[in-house]
């Protein structure tokens, strides 16, 4: 018996494996739209595409639902051009202009301003996205749009949380939605439930038009690349970790922790008012006391058990 596999077999389960893996995209994308009322009805969204494998994801999953979703709601493509020596102009307008989408190209020359600012060897990212950020707020305003969706995905909010833990002593992520500082604009994630395993097999079967960043990409010591690599370590052991950090950012318990500013830690009075719950062991037994000695009251329920001669 031959153990080759006919390749019309192959590619049906191939092409199974990929409709499994397209629907739960698709199903995570609109969950999360749902949970954070990301898009209502009437919407502009302005999908911001830089040419990597997430963006593009996001395009195709929002152009799908549009189709389908209970709310009418318009998708708009944005590339900006930050005039990085040998990028392909030509390749996001042949494919927008390919898929029929409606598109701009917002030309901004941010690559000299960072070289400029930014020593040699030296992170670009922060800088970079800054810049990025103002310019496509700008043009948000300009044509109209009233959410802004940007490809982040569950591995980059958890990455964040991270860094800025261990580098800003913050304990801050990247909301699946976000209003601006100056409220003029709210930014939209709605890959905030996707992994970015699932989104590099869908971006291969779909062989998007990937576009490498060359501005940062050379900067193999990246804080973010070392996030990356330990998360990856962690799930070689617990392949649910990443889920349930996500899942904790989205369970928190401000007086857990220790923000004086997010919770009153100050002044929390005692109210013994009424009636209580019963505690777990409440009739629990004591040992030692110094009852005789300060003339203080033994609560209803509890034993004396053993007398100690206090110093």
């Amino acid at each position: 018996m031959s153990d080759v596999t006919a390749p019309e077999t192959l590619d049906r389960k191939q092409q199974l494996e990929f409709n499994k893996l397209q629907k739960r995209l698709r199903r995570n994308v609109g969950n999360a739209i749902v949970d954070y009322n990301m898009i209502e009805d009437g919407d502009v969204v302005m999908a911001c595409i830089s040419g990597g494998k997430d963006s593009f994801a996001m395009l195709d999953i929002l152009l799908n639902l549009q189709k389908t979703a209970p709310v009418k709601f318009q998708v708009i493509a944005v590339n900006m051009d930050q005039k990085q020596p040998g990028f392909p102009e030509h390749v996001l307008p042949e494919y927008f202009e390919s898929i029929d989408v409606p598109y701009y190209i917002v030309d901004k020359d941010t690559y000299s301003v960072v070289r400029e600012k930014i020593p040699e060897g030296q992170k670009t990212c922060g800088l970079c996205s800054r810049l990025r950020r103002g310019t496509l707020y700008a043009f948000a305003e300009k044509i109209g749009a009233t959410k802004l969706a940007l490809g982040h995905h569950m591995d980059d909010i958890v990455e964040t949380l991270f860094l800025n833990m261990f580098h800003g002593s913050r304990l801050k992520a990247m909301p699946p939605k976000l209003r601006s500082d100056d409220q003029r604009n709210v930014v939209i994630r709605p890959l905030a439930y996707c992994r970015e395993s699932d989104l590099i097999a869908f971006a291969d079967h779909k062989k998007f038009p990937i576009i490498p960043c060359n501005l940062c990409g050379s900067q193999e010591n990246l804080q973010r690349q070392a996030i990356k690599a330990m998360l990856q370590q962690w799930e070689k052991d617990d392949v649910s970790r990443v889920e349930r950090i996500f899942k904790s950012i989205q369970n928190v318990s401000p007086s857990q922790l220790a923000d004086r500013d997010l919770f009153d830690f100050a002044n929390l009075p005692l109210d013994r008012s009424g009636d209580r719950a019963e505690y777990d062991y409440d009739e629990a037994t004591i040992g030692a006391s110094n009852v005789e000695r300060t003339g203080s009251a033994i609560p209803n329920g509890v034993q004396i058990v053993e007398a100690i001669q206090l110093p």
